[in-house]
């Protein structure tokens, strides 16, 4: 399963990172979480290889909805009533 991370943020005390990632496709993203919550430790050992810091930080994963947004605005400005006042400017 091929994974897109989008995004990863850390806590203020780089402990636990965030990464928001989405299957390729969207499809099966509970098992993309679920693959990755088994496998955490894994990826936190490989990270931690390429990282200069005391501590690694943990990893939780979240599914990343900025796709599914920016396909809602592509939408929103392709109303036929958006397209119209956006064009009367």
């Amino acid at each position: 399963m091929s994974i897109t991370v989008g995004e990863v943020t850390c806590s203020p005390d780089l402990k636990v990172a965030t990464a928001y990632v989405l299957p390729l496709g969207g499809n099966n993203r509970e098992d993309a979480i679920d693959a990755l919550k088994r496998n955490a430790h894994e990826i936190r050992r490989t990270v931690g290889k390429g990282l200069a810091l005391k501590f690694t930080p943990a990893f939780r994963f979240q599914i990343d909805e900025t796709y599914d947004r920016l396909d809602d605005t592509r939408t929103l400005f392709a109303d036929e009533n958006v397209r119209r006042d956006l064009d009367s400017d």
